[in-house]
């Protein structure tokens, strides 16, 4: 099976995995929490375990990594294998808030680069998706179209940011020296999206993440023509110790400009 035909697959995968959670929209109440004190709902459970037994199906010897199945793998044993990292709901705060902006994330990582991501958000119904040398897409009310970053405008980068996570006094201490024009917040993998989408241009995360948050949105940027980097203007690669992200910068390009 080729990459583009992983990818209509994986994209039919997240459609259905979307109907699902928003079966639970209306009572979207977290029942536990994680370690690290964010939420968990039935949703992101039922969620998970749909997408991994259609993975399953679809390829049956490549890893499966997501947030519940992660302590099953050595991340040093499969960095420079195929594998899947997968995040059901990213934007659970969201899910249970009921701002529509979470997403469902599915992406194919080789060598450490992910090469298909899938990012549907289903109750904006917006689908996010790309294959390596393939470009990036969106399909939205029924329209598919191709996106693309934009060049930055000459009256300053829109810079975005989470929602529910930061540290402003270090988003602050990071954008000091760059022309700004506005700030904007989004949910969730969505962030990536508006800069692959041409809406925003720069999206500094200086806190934790998990591979499976980002690898997704990360194909998508990749082929719009951005790129994540390492505070440290490092490409953003998978399969790193425990699957933790360092502190990134999503941008506009594909040089670290910033």
């Amino acid at each position: 099976m080729n990459n583009l035909e992983l990818l209509n697959a994986v994209k039919n995968i997240a459609i259905n995995t979307g109907s699902l959670i928003l079966k639970h929209f209306d009572t979207r109440i977290a029942f536990k929490l994680k370690d690290d004190s964010s939420p968990v709902t039935l949703a992101d459970l039922e969620a998970e375990q749909y997408i991994i037994d259609e993975l399953k199906i679809l390829t049956p010897n490549l890893p499966i990594i997501s947030e519940e199945a992660a302590t099953i793998y050595n991340s040093s044993s499969i960095k420079d294998c195929l594998f899947w990292l997968v995040d059901p709901i990213d934007g659970t705060k969201e899910f249970i808030s009921g701002t529509g902006e979470f997403t469902v994330n599915i992406a194919l990582i080789k060598n450490g680069d992910p090469i298909i991501g899938v990012v549907f958000a289903p109750a904006l119904q917006q689908l996010f998706y790309a294959a390596k040398n393939q470009g990036a897409w969106l399909i939205e009310s029924g329209v598919t179209k191709k996106i693309a970053c934009r060049q930055t405008p000459n009256i300053g980068l829109t810079v975005v940011g989470s929602r529910s996570h930061g540290d402003a006094t270090a988003m602050s201490y990071f954008l000091k020296n760059l022309t700004i024009n506005e700030q904007i917040s989004a949910g969730s993998s969505l962030k990536f999206c508006l800069i692959a989408n041409g809406k925003a241009d720069l999206y500094p995360r200086l806190g934790r993440t998990m591979e499976w948050d980002i690898a997704a949105a990360h194909a998508i940027l990749n082929e719009a023509g951005g790129q994540i980097f390492t505070v440290d203007k490092k490409i953003m690669t998978y399969g790193k110790n425990n699957f933790e992200n360092p502190h990134f910068v999503a941008n506009n390009c594909k040089t670290a400009t910033w």
